[in-house]
């Protein structure tokens, strides 16, 4: 046996299926050229809960299947296949990538004609053509980790003392002898692992790779960059390296890898630099999640006030032909109280879920004047000021929370602007008898403008021409006319680098994009639902305990307004122990493939839903697009519930 493939899984059913199928073209690519099979493949399934094992039993019967009974790690994984397999060589492959067909043909001659060659690694691009850095590094010293860490590699990439991390002094279509090869990508000479031991099983994510690639040239072997071979891997595009989870997972990584392979001095100095890093990136992350949290709100704010500034004197010198009628209160409570009316009626109406939408903002703010008339109304009169003094800070309001948003679109701010109303326009680059149904795929999810190019009658400047005509946001080709080079050709070429790329396997029934899989009329999350995000949960956790402590301080005026008053005191307190959330799913045996999240006195929707297909999508909806405001809404839309009992 020449080779082996081992692909670890996870719960990324459809993604591990499209790379099965590349690898299963290029085994038969090796055996055209060789005139037998000389490849074994494993999958080595780490407990998932997508139905992955029964798919790959139905789908790749020749490929040699490992169930784990529980998520043993990435690391010891990969080693129950490695222990197996026959191969001279062995593939670590990540289930998300795609390789061309000549992949084993190319490599396994490389690392013929390279017997110092321990390890080889490629040219890896995400999933829209961007070339990921980590295709190639440097062994990450308490220095170059520094540079690293704090952002000087990042500043200074031609730099060889300060670009070493990814060595982005270094051409990266050039073949090179380098310190580290990324896990997602790294053939592996098994005379050198018989030499240098197996993965270390103490890393269940990150850094395992780092380890065994110091470890093969520690024992006198060479890693090699080699960008011949040019694949695509899609986690490289999709990771949230901003998010807590990363930050804690990976630096406690390489934590790990500095007490194995440094000395005590350096080994201490590297330790405290990780942990240093932590506390920087785990506070920039959270401090940038409250900036961009609380930045229009104190910006509505602001702008309201100042508008009641300006309207205030105007309407006096108007009426009462001079300044100083209304008392100081008026500015110092009434107006803040407006205010506070307003934001909490803007959030409820979701007006600060991004991107923004004109609409809810104008129904939050007309909703928060709606219950200011009614307080006025019932208030003594010493204390009912001017009803168009607020008539006309609600205009002014409406106006500048709508133009500051606007101004932001205009500077196409990221995080500050209004959602894009256009439609997203698509070319369908298929085969005839696959348009067709790639165009129905696709209408189920979106109401989208299509354009369409049968693969046979067009080239790039027939694509290139369309691109510029039509305005194209996303490409979708279709696998069965093209190969998976010419696929990822495509994909990799610069002149397409802005647009998103779909590839369709309608014989299959779903569509992969970077971050989703388009099946049967769903979507499948694979970069992680915003409540898998360590800090969304503790958002949501932090909601629950507010809420509760609030319903506890008016108790009395509560269980005046709710149904099932024997439940509620009960309902509190399982919240507040942390039993149960206040919004959760709709109860349902297939949640288990969502987010885990305590049971929900409340769901997201107000109304019986009794179809399981439907249940599951307002599930998946629910915890893929997860807002703080959503938990706010859907607790005020169905306040009259919280005493329900739930099991």
């Amino acid at each position: 046996m020449k080779l082996s493939v081992v692909i670890v899984n996870y719960n990324v059913k459809y993604f591990l299926a499209q790379c099965l199928l590349s690898v299963e073209k290029a085994q038969k690519e090796y055996t055209k050229q060789y005139g037998q099979n000389l490849i074994e493949i494993f999958v080595v399934d780490n407990h998932s809960k997508d139905n992955s094992c029964e798919y790959v039993k139905k789908e790749f019967p020749d490929v040699i299947l490992i169930e784990n009974k529980k998520n043993i790690g990435f690391s010891a994984a990969n080693n129950q296949a490695i222990r197996q397999s026959k191969g001279k060589y062995v593939l670590l492959l990540n289930p998300d990538t795609i390789i061309p067909e000549d992949t084993f043909v190319k490599i396994i001659d490389f690392a013929d004609k390279h017997p110092d060659a321990g390890g080889i690694g490629v040219k890896m691009t995400d999933g829209n053509g961007v070339f990921l850095p980590e295709s190639k590094r440097a062994f990450p010293s308490p220095a170059i980790s520094f540079y690293k860490m704090f952002g000087l590699s990042k500043l200074f990439p031609k730099s060889k003392r300060f670009g070493k991390y990814h060595l982005t002094y270094l051409d990266k279509n050039e073949i090179h002898k380098v310190d580290v090869l990324s896990g997602a990508f790294m053939l592996l000479r098994k005379t050198a692992l018989d030499k240098i031991g197996l993965l270390d099983e103490t890393f269940f994510m990150y850094g395992e790779d780092i380890d065994l690639s110091y470890r093969i040239v520690k024992n006198g072997f060479s890693n090699y960059y080699f960008p011949e071979i040019s694949i695509i891997h899609y986690k490289g595009e999709s990771t949230k390296k901003g998010s807590l989870n990363y930050v804690f997972v990976f630096f406690n990584a390489m934590i790990i890898f500095a007490k194995k392979h440094f000395s005590g001095k350096n080994a201490f100095f590297f330790s405290f630099l990780i942990k240093a890093a932590i506390i920087f990136r785990a506070g920039l992350s959270v401090f940038k999640r409250i900036f961009y949290t609380l930045f229009m709100p104190l910006s509505d704010a602001l702008i309201f006030y100042a508008g009641f500034y300006l309207i205030k004197p105007l309407w006096e010198n108007i009426k009462f032909h001079g300044a100083g009628h209304y008392p100081p209160e008026y500015m110092q409570f009434a107006v803040p109280l407006y205010i506070i009316v307003w934001i909490i009626s803007i959030i409820l109406a979701k007006g600060y879920q991004r991107p923004f939408d004109s609409k809810r903002i104008f129904k939050g703010i007309l909703s928060g004047t709606f219950i200011i008339l009614i307080i006025y109304s019932l208030l003594n009169e010493n204390y009912r000021y001017s009803r168009l003094l607020l008539i006309a800070g609600t205009v002014w309001a409406m106006f500048f929370a709508w133009l500051i948003r606007a101004v932001f679109t205009i500077l196409k701010s990221k995080y500050f602007s209004f959602q894009n109303t256009e439609k997203e326009r698509y070319l369908i680059i298929a085969d005839e008898s696959e348009i067709q149904k790639t165009e129905k795929t696709l209408k189920q999810f979106s109401e989208t403008d299509f354009t369409v190019l049968n693969i046979s009658e067009c080239n790039y400047d027939k694509i290139k021409k369309t691109l510029k005509q039509k305005m194209i946001s996303y490409f979708v080709l279709s696998v069965k006319k093209m190969t998976y080079s010419e696929i990822i050709s495509f994909i990799q070429n610069q002149f397409f680098i802005n647009q998103s790329k779909s590839i369709a396997y309608t014989g299959k029934g779903f569509i992969i994009e970077s971050h989703s899989v388009l099946v049967s009329g769903e979507i499948y999350d694979v970069e992680g639902f915003n409540l898998n995000k360590t800090d969304v949960k503790i958002q949501k956790r932090l909601f629950d305990i507010t809420l509760s402590l609030m319903f506890l301080l008016f108790f009395p005026i509560l269980i005046l307004l709710v149904e099932n008053k024997r439940n509620v005191f009960a309902n509190i307190l399982s919240v507040l122990k942390g039993e149960k959330t206040w919004v959760g799913y709709i109860e349902t045996k297939e949640n288990e493939l969502l987010p885990n999240i305590k049971p929900g006195i409340l769901n997201p929707v107000s109304y019986p839903v009794s179809d399981s297909e439907e249940i599951m999508k307002i599930n998946q909806r629910y915890a893929r697009d997860f807002h703080l405001t959503d938990d706010f809404y859907i607790t005020y839309k169905s306040f009259s519930g919280i005493g329900q009992k739930k099991l």
